[in-house]
């Protein structure tokens, strides 16, 4: 079964950290480009972080840059995303998903998980 599953998430006071995990099952992720999106109440969908198959570059929403950081482990087919001094601005729903880079390849999504900073 295609499983994409987000861990991590929870309660934190601004200036905290979180680490977020997602565990794929079901595919490889080595094959795939991966990102980590967040999405809070009344607000569209953004793009937070982006990771290519080798890892070799990342990307940033301007509005994390200097603050999280995207990683991966291909042998343990898991993303993380690493989350410092965060600020209630943070505050969303965060969610994993995986693109394949080859054609006719699918994109899944995970159930997501809820990060709340607050005071």
């Amino acid at each position: 079964q295609v499983q994409l599953v987000e861990s991590g998430g929870g309660l934190v006071q601004p200036g905290g950290s979180l680490r977020l995990s997602c565990a794929a099952t079901g595919f490889i992720i080595r094959l795939y480009y991966m990102r980590w999106y967040r999405q809070a109440p009344g607000k569209e969908r953004e793009l937070v972080a982006s990771i290519p198959p080798g890892g070799w570059t990342t990307n940033y929403a301007d509005s994390v840059k200097g603050r999280f950081t995207i990683s991966r482990d291909n042998a343990e087919n898991t993303v993380y995303l690493q989350m410092t001094r965060l600020k209630p601005e943070d505050t969303a729903v965060y969610y994993c998903k995986a693109e394949a880079t080859f054609t006719g390849g699918s994109e899944y999504w995970g159930q997501g998980t809820q990060v709340t900073v607050s005071s």
